[in-house]
């Protein structure tokens, strides 16, 4: 294949523009497509959706042309489990398979209850999000400060985190796509959790690990994105399976 799309999932509270310089960044055969989720950014109008395998569905008839080439997904935290989720609709849809499924930065899907405790499953206060946020170390304390952003922010990362907490794992067959996850060192999925992601699918599987927290994408931009390049410019090139050291 001469070019494939890369669709990019955002974390919670964020809009697709936080994959806007990947474009730039990554080699031009990359055709970059951060996917913009109901309520943010170009969407800004719509109802912010608390129900993931729902939204799930919606994306996937929105993306099944793109489906109809070679494709792959990223996605973070959040993205990661919407990015896989996806994959499970848009095989129902009789689109193919993606060339890859990058999951960064989270619990494999069935570990989701280890993982959170479902401490997510009902809203949370504006101080109870500022407290997350903090604990992330993910956004500056002068955005934490001003009450005009937070008001755009709080209402999307609440509904955000109920799409996690209230996220159920369904066991279905397995997908048919190597499973690269990233995951940052300091960050609190463990080991165990990060490669219960390799159940999910018949093709290979492997992990990354970076320097860092839940952030590390942004942290160790560079270092994802020669994963990224690397493991889909050999699927490009051949149709062997993906080989990427641990």
């Amino acid at each position: 294949m001469s070019s494939l799309k890369l669709l990019c999932l955002p974390y919670s509270g964020a809009s697709a523009m936080v994959y806007s310089r990947w474009r730039r960044k990554l080699p031009t055969w990359l055709q970059v497509q951060p996917v913009e989720l109901p309520g943010r950014g170009a969407r800004m109008g719509e109802p912010l959706q608390t129900d993931l395998r729902a939204l799930a569905r919606q994306l996937a008839q929105e993306q099944r042309l793109t489906a109809s080439e070679p494709y792959a997904l990223f996605g973070h935290s959040l993205g990661a489990l919407l990015a896989f989720e996806l994959v499970h609709e848009l095989q129902a849809l009789g689109c193919p398979a993606p060339v890859a499924l990058f999951a960064s930065g989270t619990a494999a899907p069935r570990r989701r209850e280890d993982y959170d405790g479902r401490n997510w499953r009902e809203p949370k206060s504006d101080s109870e999000l500022i407290a997350q946020l903090r604990e992330l170390q993910g956004t500056p304390e002068e955005v934490l400060a001003n009450e005009e952003l937070m008001s755009l922010t709080l209402p999307v990362l609440r509904a955000d985190f109920l799409l996690c907490g209230r996220y159920e794992y369904v066991r279905r067959p397995l997908l048919r796509c190597p499973l690269h996850v990233l995951a940052g060192a300091a960050d609190r999925a463990s080991d165990e959790q990060l490669r219960a992601w390799g159940e999910e699918t018949e093709g290979e599987q492997t992990l990354a690990m970076f320097p860092g927290g839940h952030f590390f994408i942004h942290e160790q931009e560079e270092q994802v994105f020669e994963v990224i390049a690397q493991a889909l410019e050999e699927r490009r090139q051949t149709s062997r399976p993906l080989s990427l050291a641990r």
